[in-house]
């Protein structure tokens, strides 16, 4: 049942987000020069790798870890990129990974392929053996605030609590974090 919701919400969302998706892809190439997308290499269902797109929020010079351990990040932002990590608009191409079966809209969100430390967290627990999700319970709980072993609690609450009810609870509670901005490290 989670993945035929899954895919039916993806086509609506796709269909409603395309022109916006389309006018950031625009803006991102008159602003920088490089793709518009950014492949990241994930870890999904399994621990197995997969590449997630987003739009591109960073310089392609970049260094590739996850953003806190950057020590400057704001200085890494592309002119559009502070406003669409605030907004969560460069999330919109994980709709494809939706649709593919490698995410789900609710789920822990996919680690980087070099965050050894939370994949062996979440290994440990059994918590990968859960699809990603493009929001999450720890998500909506503090988002890139959240030190790693608290993450992983949360993303352990969701694996007991899951099931549809609860996920229509997380993606409500998502639109509220993203407006407030939330969270989200820049």
């Amino acid at each position: 049942m989670k993945r035929v919701v899954d895919v039916v919400l993806a086509v609506t969302v796709l269909l409603v987000a395309a022109p916006l998706g389309f006018v950031i892809a625009l803006l991102i190439k008159a602003t920088s020069p490089g793709p518009v997308l950014y492949w990241s290499d994930r870890v999904g269902r399994g621990n197995e790798l997969f590449r997630m797109p987003k739009f591109r929020t960073m310089r392609v010079d970049t260094p590739v870890v996850a953003t806190h351990l950057l020590t400057d990040p704001a200085r890494h932002l592309t002119p559009v990129g502070g406003f669409l990590r605030r907004t969560s608009l460069d999330e919109i191409p994980q709709i494809w990974s939706i649709l593919t079966g490698r995410m789900s809209f609710v789920g822990p969100r996919p680690a980087l392929f070099n965050q050894d430390d939370l994949i062996a967290l979440r290994t440990a627990t059994g918590v990968h053996e859960l699809t990603p999700g493009l929001t999450g319970w720890a998500q909506v709980r503090g988002r890139d605030d959240l030190p790693i072993p608290r993450k992983v609690e949360l993303d352990i609450e969701y694996l007991r609590r899951r099931s549809i009810r609860f996920d229509l609870v997380i993606l409500w509670q998502t639109a509220a974090t993203v407006r407030r901005g939330d969270g989200v490290a820049h």
